[in-house]
């Protein structure tokens, strides 16, 4: 199974958004700032023509993950955009808990979705559905959105439904299956404020029901007659969980072309996890065709209500109905900082090819652990530390993402 962690490398598409007259510079890579804005808002404008191409690549505690990604859109009779996109991941993973209580492995995600928007004066409706595979897990998300512009395209209203169903399988068992129902609810709001500034407000809301843990996950518990002073038993988490992220995202256009922007984002749900995550990031053009941008961002979560990082069963007041030791689960913190490169160009001669563009970006990444420790120490500097007395965990990580894009 894939981890979904925050080191899971997702391919971004970026989506544009309809921007008043007042807001559309001459210079074109001037413009494509504003198209940066909030990738998560599909104003009434369908999607341009295009076919896109995606290298991703992640590298970090012990797991590698890459591959690639190709998108086809194409519009029809004015009204209507299809869209096709096959995503692959190749997980090669030896990371710390893997290597605690199995072998490192390597599996394949195929990914394919397709997708259909329908443009009537200033409603766009969006749908959508994917299909993802490994030997061990299957996920299916149906999608349904609509987008509306008000007063004279200064704002825009964008509501979306998710709907997935999930089998959870695990290597090793084929008696073993489990299912899991997703609900998935998104409200978006964006506003230009003035010729040089827009934002946007967004709540996503998900419910999660069935089978949520990861089968291959374990806890661990003191025990003084084995030889490590600790064993495994397999996690145990709710079977429900409700969760909700709220974002606020704007963007500044500076005089000399150049734009910052801004996004903090507070996260909660029923298990207990709170979580803030704030970025900065400045976008300067160069010239007619290149664009550069920099950013920094961080991120710090709270601890599961049910976590646990050693768990003492002579201690009567450890509630173990459910427990998690999954790192993701515990508090942590990471600070990234990344930098991007893109270049977009028009051809010269009419054809079938209107322009293409190629974008670079890395992001690097420092994630620090609060009460998750490094077990693994008991393999490499035996007797050196007590149990529950191991150093905290920490790892460095990087994400490259090489797009492609031509326009026709």
């Amino acid at each position: 199974m894939v981890q979904k962690a925050a080191a899971a490398v997702v391919a971004v598409v970026i989506k544009k958004m309809k921007i008043s007259k007042m807001l559309r510079p001459s210079n074109p890579v001037t413009a494509v700032l504003f198209l940066l804005m909030v990738t998560s808002v599909q104003s009434a404008v369908l999607p341009e023509d295009r076919t896109e191409a995606l290298y991703h690549r992640y590298e970090g505690g012990g797991m590698v993950i890459d591959g690639p990604s190709v998108l086809v859109r194409k519009a029809v009779a004015e009204k209507f955009s299809v869209s096709a996109n096959y995503y692959i991941d190749n997980v090669s993973a030896a990371s710390i808990d893997v290597l605690a209580n199995a072998s490192p492995y390597i599996e394949k995600r195929n990914e394919y979705t397709l997708g259909l928007d329908y443009l009537t004066q200033k409603t766009t409706v969006s749908t959508s559905f994917t299909n993802s595979t490994e030997n061990d897990y299957e996920a299916n998300t149906a999608y349904l959105g609509v987008s509306q512009d008000f007063f004279g395209d200064l704002s825009s209203l964008n509501i979306g439904y998710a709907k997935g169903w999930d089998t959870v399988g695990k290597r090793g068992d084929l008696n073993f299956e489990e299912h899991i129902n997703r609900h998935n609810f998104k409200v978006d709001w964006t506003q230009v404020l003035t010729k040089n500034w827009i934002a946007s407000i967004g709540v996503n809301t998900v419910t999660d029901e069935g089978y949520l843990n990861n089968p291959y996950r374990v806890v661990r518990i003191l025990d003084p007659s084995t030889g490590l002073g600790f064993r495994y038993q397999t996690e145990v988490y709710p079977e429900t969980r409700t969760t909700t992220a709220v974002a606020i995202r704007t963007m500044y256009y500076l005089p000399y072309r150049a734009s910052i922007k801004f996004e903090a984002r507070k996260f909660g749900g029923t298990w207990g996890i709170e979580s803030s995550n704030y970025e900065l990031a400045y976008i300067h053009p160069y010239g007619d065709h290149w664009i550069f941008e920099g950013k920094f961002r961080s991120y710090s979560q709270t601890e599961a209500d049910f976590y646990r990082d050693l768990i003492d069963p002579t201690d009567p007041s450890q509630n173990t109905q459910f427990v998690a030791r999954d790192k993701e689960m515990s508090a942590f913190s990471n600070i990234s900082y990344g930098f991007g490169v893109s270049y977009e160009k028009e051809f010269n001669s009419p054809g079938i090819f209107k322009k293409f563009g190629v974008t670079l970006n890395m992001d690097f990444f420092s994630f620090e652990f609060d009460n998750f420790r490094n077990v693994l120490v008991h393999d490499t500097n035996p007797g050196e530390y007590a149990v529950g007395q191991e150093p905290l965990y920490a790892f460095d990580a990087t994400v490259t993402r090489l797009f492609f894009s031509i326009w026709y």
